[in-house]
């Protein structure tokens, strides 16, 4: 298993599970409490006992996730809670948490669904756990400086279950090759080489070694047929060559196949 794309993958769940836990936070206090993902995996307090909410998945997705929520933002986050409900208040919040956090699951069973299939969540309170070898993704709010606010412990089950397959196994029984956006959108802001192609034309090396200022070479392609735009030396679209500001372009015509399917290879 690649160890990077595996936390690569890991690590973009843990963003759609902290969006789902902020929705249903939402839900439940009535104000916004964002989540995002952060480098600092040091919450601002340890001397207090955390909230710790279990969330285990079964389906195509097998494992369990641990969420630990951190004061100075819990006592903040629990009174609003308890405010609501008195027995989450007499439970030192632990109903209230596991009840938001059971409809984050919820809401992602639905968002997953595709990629994953059909997947189940059981989400209970645990208290007093250590999570020594756990892969932690630290969730911090925007708006506050102090520290990590929340904590995610991943299993190693899960994190096989999240990890991209292997290319030869990345298809369906019919034999169609799978596409998993949460997967592309990890590398949408590397840039990519590509060029055009007008045509091409075996040469012996005689006429190579014959060329010479003036010299002209008939190319295999006729004036008024596409050019070809290249990816790595893989043709991914056809169009007609302009001239944009004094430079050349390409206004594609046609996409022979879906683009994604070239970086699943």
């Amino acid at each position: 298993m690649d160890t990077q794309n595996s936390k690569n993958a890991v690590r973009a769940f843990a963003a759609t599970l902290a969006n789902a836990i902020s929705e249903s936070l939402e839900a439940a206090i009535g104000s916004p409490w964002p989540l995002e993902l952060t480098d600092s995996q040091e919450p601002a307090s340890r001397k207090t006992q955390p909230a710790q909410i279990r969330l285990k998945l079964e389906g195509k997705l097998r494992g369990e996730c641990f969420i630990e929520f951190y004061e100075p933002q819990l006592s903040d986050l629990l009174s609003k809670l308890g405010s609501k409900d008195a027995e989450a208040a007499e439970n030192n919040g632990s109903k209230a948490l596991a009840d938001v956090i059971s409809s984050a699951a919820a809401a992602l069973t639905a968002s997953l669904s595709s990629d994953y299939g059909a997947i189940t969540f059981r989400v209970d309170s645990v208290s007093g756990l250590a999570f020594g070898g756990m892969f932690v993704v630290p969730l911090a709010v925007p708006t506050d400086a102090s520290g990590a606010a929340v904590l995610l412990y991943f299993d190693g089950q899960l994190m096989d279950s999240l990890a991209p397959a292997p290319a030869n196994d990345e298809t369906d029984d019919s034999g169609k090759r799978l596409f998993h956006p949460s997967n592309l959108k990890l590398v949408m802001d590397v840039e990519l080489n590509v060029s055009l192609r007008f045509g091409q034309r075996l040469l012996p090396l005689r006429e190579l070694l014959e060329l010479k200022s003036g010299s002209v070479i008939e190319l295999d392609r006729m004036v008024d047929e596409p050019v070809e735009l290249l990816l790595d030396g893989k043709l991914v679209a056809r169009g007609e060559a302009v001239i944009v500001d004094g430079n050349y372009g390409l206004r594609v015509t046609e996409i022979p196949q879906a683009i994604e399917t070239h970086f699943l290879r």
